[in-house]
């Protein structure tokens, strides 16, 4: 199966592609605050954000396309998606460097302890709360964090998005193929 038969589909339907993979990194991210009872450190909820710029970024980008289906829009909006899928693994390569201790991390990281809500939520909101630390590691697979995976995830779809912007209109068969 040639490449091109694989990147087509994704860089021709990019926004829509990003729209469905940051709802889903988010939705996993929750999965795991909410089921997986590991509470994000301030790091971890910063990472979070890259994503919902991405989704916002996505749905502008389908509407654009929908109404006025423009080169250069689609090009900046691909450049946009790239920044903040470049955004997101940046934050998530600092995240992972304070979890390894190559360097400390913000201010806000100092938490430590895990915060886990009573029935009572109006109680929970007026006492004091502690965060998790940034550089404890709730969850590893494959000796990688989740900081360290969403690294990886977000330049994939950094990488994707600047090929959309390179190639908007997709691969182009040649006379070699």
């Amino acid at each position: 199966m040639k490449i091109r038969s694989l990147l087509n589909p994704l860089l021709l339907n990019w926004p829509g592609v990003a729209l469905v993979i940051s709802t889903a990194m988010l939705a996993i991210a929750h999965g795991f605050e909410r089921f997986g009872n590991l509470s994000p450190c301030p790091l971890c909820l910063h990472q979070r954000e890259a994503y919902w710029a991405a989704l916002a970024i996505s749905g502008l980008a389908i509407m654009s396309d929908r109404f006025r289906a423009d080169m250069m829009a689609k090009r900046a909006f691909a450049l946009l998606l790239a920044c903040a899928f470049g955004a997101g693994a940046l934050i998530a390569g600092f995240h992972m460097g304070v979890e390894f201790k190559w360097w400390p991390g913000l201010a806000e990281c100092a938490g430590g302890g895990n915060y886990k809500p009573s029935g009572d939520l109006l109680g929970a909101l007026s006492s004091s709360m502690k965060v998790p630390a940034c550089d404890a590691v709730a969850w590893s697979f494959l000796g990688l964090s989740m900081a360290g995976w969403n690294m990886l995830i977000s330049l994939g779809l950094a990488g994707m998005s600047g090929l959309t912007l390179a190639y908007p209109n997709g691969l182009k068969e040649t006379a070699h193929d």
